[in-house]
């Protein structure tokens, strides 16, 4: 019975470090990434080319470039763009995946664009766009001017409502994130600027 219960502690112990290393070894035979294996298609009106490892995308609403690593090869062939890793290494196949999405992401932007909604709640808490400035006024002493930059476009469809657009999803991003920095949603009335749709966890006020 004892060397029964050894074994069998001997198994459960072996057993996940075993699976662990055939999976490993299968993943390397068979490279294999579900996002980066998918080439995409240049929609009617959007141009690339390639020079090197940077690929250059126009469209309607701009030109955007990415400049992949050498783990990877971009190629286009007719109508369609495609991303392979050059080799097996673990690096190679991070930045497969990374890479076309990062590419497909470059022609969402040129045809479409990126668009972050804000939303600012709290009592005579609104906002104003004047010329490149944004004008928050969110219950401190003074308000504040936020320098819009360049390559994006902020607008206020309402006072309590911001609209942060443009073809660079990261910037987009970044830009909306710095508006929310300056008065981030409070747990407890829900005051301050959030992203359109996101949720507060509300915490219960003291009790007296």
């Amino acid at each position: 019975y004892l060397r029964q219960k050894v074994l069998c502690l001997m198994f459960k112990l072996e057993l996940p470090t075993l699976v662990a290393r055939c999976f490993a070894l299968f993943s390397r035979r068979n490279v294999m990434s579900r996002i980066g294996k998918q080439p995409i298609e240049l929609p009617t009106g959007v141009e690339a080319s390639i020079d090197g490892q940077t690929i250059e995308v126009k469209g309607p609403k701009g030109v955007r470039t990415f400049s992949a690593t050498d783990d990877v090869a971009i190629s286009i062939s007719e109508n369609l763009i495609s991303v392979k890793p050059r080799g097996l290494s673990k690096r190679a196949r991070q930045q497969w995946g990374m890479s076309r999405t990062q590419v497909n992401n470059l022609i969402i932007g040129v045809t479409e664009g990126f668009r972050k909604e804000l939303e600012i709640n709290g009592v005579g808490y609104r906002s104003v766009v004047q010329g490149s400035v944004l004008k928050l006024s969110l219950g401190y002493s003074h308000d504040i001017d936020f320098e819009i930059p360049q390559d994006v476009k902020v607008t206020c469809t309402k006072p309590t409502e911001i609209l942060v657009e443009g073809i660079d999803q990261q910037v987009v991003g970044q830009v909306a994130a710095n508006i929310r920095a300056w008065r981030k949603p409070e747990p407890y009335k829900g005051k301050g600027i959030r992203y359109k749709g996101e949720y507060i966890f509300a915490k219960e006020g003291k009790k007296k």
